[in-house]
């Protein structure tokens, strides 16, 4: 397999007030094709700091993000837009995704029409999109406040797989959601990504639905990756006090 995505080195550090705060400290990894990589810590540890910095709704202080092997961070214009189609993301609160003015549907083919797709061809995608996240067409014309969290979630990833990306990265997807409908989603990614052969960076706080999904796991910790391995090496073994602490939170 190849990588799809190989980041180094990468720095990001907040300044508020007098005080210093480094999110993201000399962080490096890979992603390979087709491969499902877990991004575990608690809260505040710069997982999604870092998500945001592969994404490029955050400028680095410093460090490299290769995608399929070309280098993205700096990117402007024209051709920051055509490199990051091929990557997509899915946040937390999927009605913070979505402009709340308009339904749905149009939100999904926002990206299409951006790429010059016709309203008639984007509309029919758009109706095949909510098939595949296992929604009714008819939500396609609902509002994000009519949907439940679960629904507006799915409508979510489908409108990330609207322009076919290679990898989505999945920020905290389903910790807003309860653990039946959390489930449900988990489960579908993972047939997405099998039928799809996506590269999911699956970001999350709990080590159980990182060791459902995920091939390999990176442990995250005040802005450093901490440890790493498969899922069963890491809860099985864990090597660091801290990835201790967070397999006994879910044993």
């Amino acid at each position: 397999m190849e990588k799809i995505l190989e980041v180094k080195n990468l720095r990001k550090t907040f300044y508020k007030s007098r005080s210093i705060f480094p999110a993201v400290e000399d962080v490096s990894f890979h992603l390979m094709r087709g491969e499902c990589l877990g991004l575990v810590g608690e809260s505040g540890c710069g997982k999604s700091t870092t998500a945001r910095l592969i994404a490029g709704l955050l400028e680095p202080d410093r460090g490299s993000v290769r995608l399929e092997g070309e280098e993205i961070l700096g990117l402007k214009g024209k051709k920051k837009q055509a490199v990051y189609t091929k990557l997509q993301m899915v946040f937390q609160t999927p009605q913070d995704s979505f402009d709340p003015r308009c339904t749905l549907g149009d939100g999904i083919m926002e990206s299409m029409r951006n790429r010059g797709m016709k309203k008639d061809r984007a509309r029919e995608r758009m109706y095949q999109l909510l098939e595949q996240v296992e929604l009714d067409r008819s939500l396609g014309e609902r509002y994000p406040h009519e949907v439940s969290g679960g629904e507006c979630q799915r409508a979510a990833i489908a409108r990330a797989l609207a322009v076919d990306p290679g990898l989505v990265i999945c920020d905290e997807a389903t910790s807003a959601l309860d653990v039946t409908v959390q489930a449900q989603i988990v489960e579908l990614l993972k047939r997405l990504q099998k039928e799809r052969k996506l590269s999911l960076l699956f970001i999350c706080h709990d080590l159980a639905l990182v060791q459902h999904m995920c091939q390999r796991v990176l442990v995250m910790y005040q802005g450093k990756i901490i440890e790493q391995g498969t899922p069963d090496e890491v809860i099985q073994y864990p090597k660091e006090a801290y990835t201790r602490i967070l397999v006994d939170s879910v044993l």
